[in-house]
Formats: C-alpha cells, sequence, structure tokens
C-alpha cells in the first residue's frame, strides 16, 4: 500500500472530505474521523476509517485533538475559514506543535478572497469557476453534472493530489505545509482543457450546446433505444464515423452537414435508427467494432459489464456496486473496504488509538466521557 504508515485526521464534513479521506485510506493510510456523534448515518464513506466522536466546543475537547494531531501527518478540514482557528485547532498552533503537519484546507472558495466566507454548494463553485457555463444543451439553462465536478473532482480528489504532493515534498525537506484547496479553482483546474483550447475552431465554433463536444454534433451524443435504454456515440474520427453510419445502414450521412437544416435532418436519422432495436441488439452489433459507439449503462447495472467483472473494477459495499480504487498500481494496489464496520468497531478502534498512541489510561478516558467530551456507542465498555 502507497500510503501505509500514514495517519490522517479527517474532520467529519458532508462530501468532499470524506471522500478525500477514502482516497487515502483506500491507498494504505490510516484515517482517523472526527465526528460530533459516533455513528453518524450521512456519512456514507467511513469504510476502513476509524470514527471518533468529539465535543470541540469544549476546551477538553479541543485539547484531546490537539494532542492527538502531534502525532498524525496529515489533517484534512472542511470548514469555512476562521472555524478551526476559534476551536484554537488552527494551522498557526497545530503546525507549530506538529512542524511535519500536511494541514489541508478543503472549502468551496479557498482561505482567501471576498467570497471565502460565504456559503455554498456544488453548482455554486462549478458557476463561479466559469465551467458550469459550458455544460448544457443549446437554448436551454446550463445543466450540473449532479455534484461531482466542484465536490469530488475539483474538492476532494484535488486536495488528496495536494496531500500527496505535500508528502513528497515532504521526504526532501522534512517539513508539513498548509494545503489551501478551493473547489472553485479544483474545478476550472480541472477543466484547464477546456478553456486552453477555445483557439481550435474545429471544436469551439459557437455557443454552448452547439459545438463538437458538448452536444452540437450529431456524432457524438446519446440515442434512445428501442428499450428504453440509451447508446453513446462518440465517433469523432473520420474512420470511425465510417463504421459506425454503415452499421446503422446510413451510408448517405455526412459527418459535417453544411446547414443546420441538414445537421437535423441526421439527427432525425440516427434517433430513427437507434429506435429500431434495443440497447442489447445495438451492444452486439458493435461490439468488435471500432465505431466508438457503447451502451450507457445504469449505475446498478455497470457492476456486471463483461469489461468491468474481467478488471474487477467494482464490488458490493453492503449491497451496492462501489468503484474499486483507481488508477491501478502493479506493486502497491489501493484496496476497497468492503466490509461494513459497525459504529461500535469504529469506536473501540478509535479508543484502542487514544489508549496507544496517546497512551491515556481508563481514568482519564472515563473522566472524558463523563465530562462530555467524547462519546461511545451504548454497547462500548471502558
Amino acid at each position: 500500500m502507497p500510503l501505509k504508515g500514514i495517519k490522517v485526521l479527517e474532520f467529519s464534513g458532508l462530501a468532499p472530505a470524506p471522500f478525500c479521506g477514502k482516497i487515502l485510506a483506500d491507498f494504505g493510510a490510516k484515517v482517523t474521523v472526527i465526528d460530533r456523534v459516533p455513528d453518524n448515518p450521512v456519512n456514507c464513506m467511513n469504510n476502513g476509517k476509524r470514527v471518533l466522536a468529539v465535543n470541540l466546543k469544549k476546551s477538553l475537547g479541543q485539547n484531546l485533538v490537539r494532542r492527538l494531531a502531534k502525532t498524525q501527518d496529515v489533517l484534512i478540514e472542511p470548514f469555512r475559514p476562521g472555524v478551526m482557528e476559534k476551536l484554537y485547532l488552527g494551522p498557526e498552533l497545530l503546525c507549530r506543535d506538529n512542524p511535519r503537519l500536511i494541514y489541508a484546507r478543503l472549502t468551496g472558495f479557498g482561505q482567501s478572497g471576498p467570497l471565502s466566507a460565504r456559503a455554498g454548494h456544488d453548482i455554486n463553485y462549478a458557476a463561479i469557476s466559469g465551467v458550469l457555463s459550458m455544460l448544457g444543451r443549446e437554448n436551454e439553462k446550463p445543466l450540473p453534472p449532479i455534484n461531482i465536478l466542484a465536490d469530488f473532482a475539483g474538492g476532494s480528489l484535488m486536495c488528496a493530489l495536494g496531500i500527496c504532493l505535500a508528502l513528497l515534498e515532504r521526504h526532501r525537506s522534512g517539513r508539513g505545509q498548509v494545503v489551501d484547496s478551493s473547489m472553485v479553482e479544483g474545478a476550472a483546474y480541472i477543466a484547464s482543457w477546456l478553456f486552453m483550447s477555445r483557439s481550435i475552431p474545429l471544436l469551439w465554433q459557437g455557443v454552448r450546446g452547439s459545438n463538437v463536444l458538448d452536444g452540437g454534433s450529431y456524432f457524438y451524443d446519446t440515442y434512445p433505444t428501442k428499450d428504453g435504454k440509451f447508446m453513446s456515440v462518440g465517433c469523432l474520427e473520420p474512420q470511425f464515423f465510417e463504421l459506425f453510419k454503415e452499421k446503422l445502414g446510413l451510408l448517405q450521412l455526412s459527418q459535417y452537414p453544411d446547414s443546420e437544416e441538414e445537421k437535423q435532418a441526421a439527427k432525425d436519422c440516427v434517433t430513427e435508427a437507434f429506435l429500431q432495436k434495443t440497447q442489447a441488439e445495438w451492444s452486439a452489433i458493435f461490439e468488435d467494432i471500432d465505431a466508438c459507439v457503447y451502451p450507457v449503462l445504469d449505475w446498478h447495472c455497470a457492476m456486471t459489464h463483461a469489461h468491468n467483472v474481467e478488471r474487477q473494477s467494482f464490488d458490493l459495499v453492503d449491497n451496492i456496486p462501489v468503484p474499486q480504487p483507481a488508477p491501478h498500481l502493479s506493486r502497491t494496489p489501493g484496496t476497497l473496504k468492503t466490509k461494513s464496520r459497525s459504529s461500535k468497531e469504529a469506536a473501540d478502534d478509535a479508543l484502542d488509538m487514544l489508549i496507544q498512541e496517546l497512551q491515556l489510561d481508563t481514568y482519564e478516558l472515563k473522566n472524558l466521557v463523563k465530562e462530555d467530551i467524547i462519546q461511545l456507542p451504548v454497547r462500548t465498555k471502558l
């Protein structure tokens, strides 16, 4: 495991921080989640993590976390700027206590700027990044891709990259640093090619939804099938397009029609053709053909596709198909935690950490519980 031996303190949040911690945990890091309650049902990405419920409103709870941070390599916090400082857990204090600490701050707008203290969600961060303006059909309103773009791609994944870069640099310098991970900037960076390719006329000729890759080309789109499912078509190159129209029996098609009327007529022909067969029938027709045509798999069916089965791309967690860690590493691959741990198991593991790493005795632990500094599941015994 590439991150074996790396200890991470993750402060509980809605989505981006838990996925960032999950990435690190999947690749071997030992992640401890600081939450308000020991069994938070909202946190669905805690498999493989330890959970410690700490009351951060009390100084004893703040001191406990500060002591814990001295033993960690990485800290991930998802709060608005200033929140951790008010809890006396900001980077100035914790990085002074532990100069090797990588202190990752994962927020929507970053640690500075006029919007930094404002509330927001994925759709807002994607909007400010400029990327949301590129997404959607022509003459329709911008359409966000659920919350993948800013929360998970621009937020979690870019923050995990920043943490790994800081860990690599620490290997040389011996010093930690603060990672200021903004979902706005992360979403924009993910879309670098979309910004930098604007000077290529073949790709960008008009408004949103009228270009080659954003729904403006009938040979780069999705089409319904006879059984109400869909096929994806992406035959950009001429050789792929020739195979595509041959298999559809539409040899008269031109890849780049001369007018909007001809373009719409071509799209109507392709739409009508796909409606003549089921998704399974079209998949069989294009199975061994490089025409860049593939079925749009329902999320719960992706696990059973032959390609994904052979590569073991998914596994079941609580009877739900979940993607395996990616990318694949030949010697030290990531490992998906498929066994869901009970809240008691996670809390017991966190207690063991307090006893072993902070060397707290039973009296101190009982006092922390009595003073409502830490919460334990009802079945946990000290």
